[in-house]
């Protein structure tokens, strides 16, 4: 007779879906506030989104206890940077740090799947997307978490961001103003949120400009 026993994991996906999408003096980074785990809602209004630094903006999915240690992480090292070098750290120096703080755990990794969204030095929108054990890349969208299957193929049919191949060298920007940037990502997740459970309630979208941050709500399926 073989022995049975309970199975016990460190890990759960509390589910949830992010979008990022880098425009030429702008990025919009959007995600809805619903946490479940299983077939469970443990509530409808969690947001998933924090704001790292001046011109970073962070969106997880994932394990919600590892992408809040992760967010606490980040914001005791970027504290650190702005007491040493007396200025806040800029969007690609923030997508180092995430990937180094991600590689470091890989042993033990934050089941976190992260997009990091902001403004470059140039002013210029720019989207970092990770695996859960920081290999990132610069793009110009990207989706995570439990709709990225649905929306990642919508969002290339509509961007066709530039292949990395080519040459000379492509900005990895969308093509779309602000207010359509906007508009495309409501209606990603209007159509996510039909066919995935883990997605819906409320959408947060965050739009990071050169004068500021602004955000948005819209109401999605509560079912």
């Amino acid at each position: 007779m073989t022995k049975q026993r309970a199975n016990w994991s460190p890990y759960d996906n509390n589910g949830g879906t992010c979008v990022a999408i880098a425009g030429a003096d702008y990025c919009v980074i959007a995600s809805d506030t619903r946490m479940s785990t299983g077939y469970s809602i443990l509530t409808r209004d969690y947001s998933k989104i924090i704001q790292l630094a001046d011109k970073s903006v962070m969106a997880s999915s994932g394990f919600q206890a590892d992408v809040r240690a992760l967010q606490k992480a980040l914001s005791a090292r970027h504290l650190l940077y702005q007491h040493q070098h007396n200025k806040q750290m800029s969007c690609p120096a923030m997508a180092q740090l995430l990937s180094n703080t991600l590689y470091y755990k890989r042993f033990f990794p934050y089941y976190a799947f992260n997009v990091l969204g902001g403004l470059d030095s140039e002013g210029k929108g720019c989207v970092f997307t990770y695996d859960a054990v920081g290999s990132y890349e610069r793009v110009g969208y990207s989706a995570q978490g439990s709709g990225a299957t649905l929306i990642t193929p919508f969002l290339d049919n509509q961007l066709r961001s530039p292949s990395p191949l080519l040459l000379p060298a492509r900005d990895a920007i969308t093509p779309l103003s602000e207010t359509e940037a906007i508009d495309l990502v409501k209606t990603c997740f209007a159509s996510a949120t039909e066919r995935d459970i883990y997605t819906g309630d409320r959408l947060e979208i965050v739009v990071l400009k050169g004068s500021g941050v602004q955000r948005e709500y819209m109401e999605l399926r509560k079912d």
